[in-house]
């Protein structure tokens, strides 16, 4: 089962940006794509941006040039750089490992933009 945390939320004014890691334990799963989702209260779960193996990325039009995503494999972590952020990125970001297996979440980091 693979084993997923984030760290990097916090408290930040409109503009300015933040680094989001997702720390993740493979156990022999073969992640093979990995995803950040946020949820903001009374909302849906929606994608943010998505990378499969290192280099194939996808991103959601509303962060799109804002927000870069990236995978170190050696140090088995998620990236999500955010920057130029707004009050509608505030929500919790979670991290998702997909693998043959299945999918596995992290349970989240809080992310607030307001001034």
């Amino acid at each position: 089962q693979v084993q997923l945390e984030e760290s990097g939320g916090g408290l930040v004014q409109p503009g300015g940006s933040l680094r989001l890691s997702c720390v993740y334990i493979d156990n022999g799963a073969g992640i093979t794509s990995m995803s950040w989702y946020r949820q903001a209260p009374g909302k849906q779960r929606e994608l943010v941006a998505g990378i499969a193996g290192i280099r194939s990325t996808r991103y959601s039009d509303s962060v799109k040039g804002r927000f870069t995503i990236s995978r170190d494999i050696r140090k088995n972590t998620l990236y999500l750089q955010m920057n130029n952020l707004k009050p509608e990125d505030t929500a919790l970001y979670l991290c998702k490992g997909h693998s043959p297996w299945g999918d596995s979440w992290g349970p989240g980091t809080q992310v607030t933009v307001s001034s």
